[in-house]
């Protein structure tokens, strides 16, 4: 099979053998993306259980995992916020703890819930 004939074939979303993919890879140059924090965790998370190339548009995919972390920390930021436990006392190294307190429980709740599944789009 030529490379054209490769190339329409992943356009389509048609499955590639293995074959296929290494041709694919050798004349299609990757190109670079940048993700944040949570979609580089994702991507290496994929990577690691070999599933990163099974998703169609993986680039989107992962700024939309950056977009919905970004979404799920600003919510439970409010929502933890109004907690007696994590107001504020007006002594900073108390505060501070507070703070970086909700923090970690959010980083948490987001690397358990978005990033560290199996459920992929």
């Amino acid at each position: 099979m030529n490379n054209a004939e490769i190339l329409r074939k992943a356009e389509r979303g048609e499955g590639l053998t293995a074959e296929e993919v290494m041709q694919y890879q050798k004349f299609v140059k990757p190109q670079k993306h940048v993700y944040g924090k949570y979609g580089t965790l994702k991507r290496k998370y994929l990577e690691d259980k070999g599933v990163d190339w099974v998703i169609a548009n993986l680039p989107a995919y992962l700024h939309g995992v950056d977009k919905q972390a970004e979404r799920m920390y600003d919510v439970l930021y409010e929502k933890l916020s109004k907690n007696p436990m994590y107001k504020r006392t007006g002594e900073f190294m108390e505060d501070y703890r507070r703070l970086t307190a909700m923090q970690q429980m959010i980083n948490e709740e987001i690397l358990q819930e978005l990033i560290y599944t199996e459920e992929v789009l």
